[in-house]
């Protein structure tokens, strides 16, 4: 899948030697995971423009850092291919070497963050103190680069985005006469005339974890507030309420299934019933294509839902980093490789996922490839999406909503409790995980 596995985007570049030799002074701002042990100045390992840079990436990734040398025949460069799920452990047994770290490496998990902006040597570097192009660094996604700052300092860049957007069967609203929902509350009365007019179909799923992400976040629900080391969820707050009671309506009434979109059963249960998804960008390929195998021109997006009478938010289920190491002797080689992996549109263009950096999104849009399958234009919906990702939520929060939802939420709707009476237990589970990864819990 994707939520954290998908992507790879890139661009060339060079960046001036003489700030590799310099002390880099680091901003401090607040609004994600950085411990206060962050340094607050960055010292360059000495300099050697002509090391070679060791590259860790997934399976995935792999093919694009290829074609990098391929097209940079000059470029010295060892590809390691990892799980990165091991990511921290793996360097955590670097640091007690003293050695052998890897110069770039691709994560899927933007909760890395805080803890790769920590200790006494962190291992991100700064890509704004003049690693990474700052004219490139303005032209990514809005909000795609949250995940990646700390005290107001990048220190990775978004491989590509994961937005939510509306997914729909056309084929079948058409056939059915149904018109696509632009607010949460024409949401709820399709399902309701979808329950009684066409029982069996579904406009939604709540069975998987992502679904935190893709109903709450897209609500504006305050479950997973983190500034700094402060936390807070408030699942209380009216967005929240009115969400949960949406979703046990339309799961009461049928449209909206419990069972989960990646269960071995879906397919074959909702296959060809499933109306609607909310979900990310690449749900289009990756789940109507691949898993559900509906057919070609039938599958379009909509842009995201809003309340009625607000402004329109989405949320994010994915969306990988790269990351540039401080223990980098060749800093110049690491930042021309990531530039062109999540900038170039010789790279983006054909990549599997929506890129994070504006431009090449525009470059991936215009290839048939990725467009193709699907009924109508996407472009609109998934760049509205992408600019409408709520920063309300924490991509980056170790206390991650979605979790608690898989473990907890979806066992208590299983066993027939509702969404409403479940929000106090799984308010209580995501503070309890704020503070067991030591946040400053806000009541």
């Amino acid at each position: 899948m994707k939520s954290n596995a998908t992507r790879g985007r890139m661009r060339g570049t060079l960046l001036a030697s003489a700030a590799m030799t310099a002390l880099l002074a680091l901003a401090g701002c607040a609004s994600t995971d950085a411990g206060a042990d962050v340094k607050a100045t960055f010292t360059p390992a000495a300099q050697d423009g002509g090391s070679t840079i060791t590259v860790w990436v997934d399976a995935t990734r792999q093919p694009a850092v290829e074609s990098y040398k391929k097209a940079h025949p000059n470029a010295k460069i060892k590809v390691v291919t990892y799980d990165t799920g091991s990511f921290q452990t793996k360097i955590a047994l670097l640091d007690k070497a003293g050695s052998g770290w890897p110069d770039v490496v691709f994560s899927q998990a933007l909760t890395d963050l805080g803890w790769a902006t920590s200790g006494a040597h962190p291992f991100a570097a700064p890509l704004d103190q003049g690693i990474f192009p700052a004219d490139k660094i303005k032209q990514f996604a809005p909000t795609a680069l949250d995940p990646c700052t700390a005290n107001g300092t990048l220190y990775c860049v978004r491989n590509d985005l994961a937005q939510n957007v509306l997914w729909y069967n056309k084929t079948l609203l058409d056939q059915f006469g149904y018109s696509v929902p632009t607010t949460w509350e024409d949401y709820q009365a399709l399902g309701e005339k979808v329950a009684k007019e066409h029982p069996g179909y579904v406009i939604g799923s709540v069975g998987d974890s992502f679904a935190a992400n893709e109903y709450f976040w897209g609500a504006k629900c305050p479950a997973n507030t983190l500034n700094g080391t402060d936390f807070s969820s408030d699942l209380t707050a009216p967005e929240c309420t009115k969400m949960a009671k949406l979703l046990d309506t339309m799961i009461a009434n049928g449209s909206v299934t419990k069972d989960p979109v990646f269960g071995t059963s879906y397919p074959a249960t909702h296959g060809d019933k499933t109306l609607m998804l909310v979900g990310p960008s690449w749900f289009g390929q990756y789940v109507f294509n691949s898993s559900l195998k509906t057919p070609a021109g039938q599958i379009a997006a909509a842009a995201p839902l809003a309340w009625d009478g607000q402004k329109a938010a989405t949320g994010s289920v994915g969306g990988g980093v790269w990351y540039i190491s401080s223990h980098s002797t060749n800093l110049k080689a690491s930042s021309a490789l990531v530039d062109w992996l999540t900038t170039s549109d010789d790279n983006q263009a054909s990549a599997p996922t929506y890129p994070a950096y504006a431009p090449a999104a525009k470059a991936w849009l215009a290839n048939p490839a990725n467009t193709d399958y699907f009924a109508d234009d996407v472009s609109e919906p998934f760049a509205t999406a992408a600019a409408q990702v709520w920063d309300g939520w924490s991509g980056i929060s170790r206390a991650d909503p979605s979790v608690s939802w898989g473990s907890l939420v979806v066992p208590a709707l299983t066993s027939g409790k509702t969404i409403t009476e479940t929000l106090p237990a799984w308010q209580t589970e995501i503070l309890n995980k704020a503070s067991s990864v030591g946040y400053t819990v806000k009541k």
